[in-house]
């Protein structure tokens, strides 16, 4: 596999936290944000502006993107599923956003109580406000792979709507195999047909670990060529609206691969270690990285 940089969109304080039992005060969301970027990440999903009613986490937003000591060239996205809630992001300054939506119907009425071409309606006036503001908008894909409720999920029900996404004007789409269930052929197939739709640079995968396919899974699509992997450090993270769904992949492990590969992330492993282990510390559970548990009975 040829030497090339990647780029790792690190979700662990926004989708790892925001299922998170243990509320995490917003002194310590903004010092692993702080930390992960001292470790060599670049790219941090910082904070969600959803209502604190439906996901009680996230409901200092505002005051973790206000808290954070913003370093330049870093971008700290956060996700927004509503007008609402990209005004209030606008607020605080947030120059890049994530809208979000499903290849599944069933997942989608789940998610955001409205159909597929519903959600992405809604996203219309977000768009045409993100443009006037300068903020740009990445859009997530979920459920590419398989969904809790329909289970398999058509393919072309996944290029339709990241086409759609794309041509709205999300500079990134991010395919999420939600629950996991993905296998490497399959991803590489997924990949192919949402090239004709969307350019290769423009792709990111999004992997959850249920069936311990998220490493190989990535593999699979750094071979087609895609740049873009979004990780949790620790492997926090899950689904609500996927029962058994565990997390996403662990950001250690997967620069681990791609150290292995040589490939570029500009992420210093040893660093990132210590932060997997100081947040489940704080949030009193194991540490989900095969890399990180490895590393610390090493040391």
């Amino acid at each position: 596999m040829a030497t090339r940089n990647v780029k790792i969109v690190e979700v662990g304080p926004r989708d790892g936290l925001q299922n998170e039992a243990t509320m995490i005060s917003t002194e310590i969301k903004v010092e692993l944000i702080e930390r992960l970027v001292n470790a060599g990440l670049r790219n941090v999903e910082s904070a969600s502006f959803v209502s604190p009613r439906w996901v009680p986490q996230m409901g200092d937003a505002s005051a973790v993107m206000r808290g954070i000591t913003q370093q330049p060239d870093i971008v700290y996205s956060a996700l927004v599923p509503n007008l609402k809630g990209f005004e209030a992001a606008l607020e605080v300054g947030v120059k890049e956003i994530a809208i979000f939506s499903a290849a599944s119907e069933a997942f989608c009425q789940k998610n955001t109580n409205c159909s597929i071409a519903e959600s992405l309606n809604r996203f219309e006036s977000i768009m045409q406000m993100a443009q006037a503001n300068d903020v740009k908008v990445r859009g997530y894909v979920s459920t590419v792979l398989g969904c809790p409720y329909q289970g398999d999920v058509d393919v072309s029900a996944v290029v339709d709507v990241s086409k759609h996404l794309y041509q709205m004007g999300c500079y990134e789409i991010s395919l999420g195999d939600t629950i996991g269930v993905g296998t490497a052929y399959k991803v590489k197939q997924l990949i192919e047909q949402v090239e004709k739709a969307v350019p290769m640079h423009n792709i990111g995968v999004h992997f959850h670990d249920s069936y311990a396919q998220a490493l190989t899974n990535i593999y699979a699509a750094l071979e087609m060529g895609v740049n873009v992997i979004d990780s949790s450090v620790a492997g926090l993270g899950g689904c609500p609206y996927a029962k058994g769904a565990s997390g996403n992949v662990a950001t250690e492990d997967v620069v681990y691969l791609l150290n292995g590969l040589g490939i570029e992330s500009g992420v210093d492993l040893q660093e990132l270690v210590g932060i997997g282990h100081w947040i489940c510390d704080k949030l009193g559970k194991t540490n989900q990285s095969r890399v990180g548990q490895a590393m610390l009975q090493k040391s």
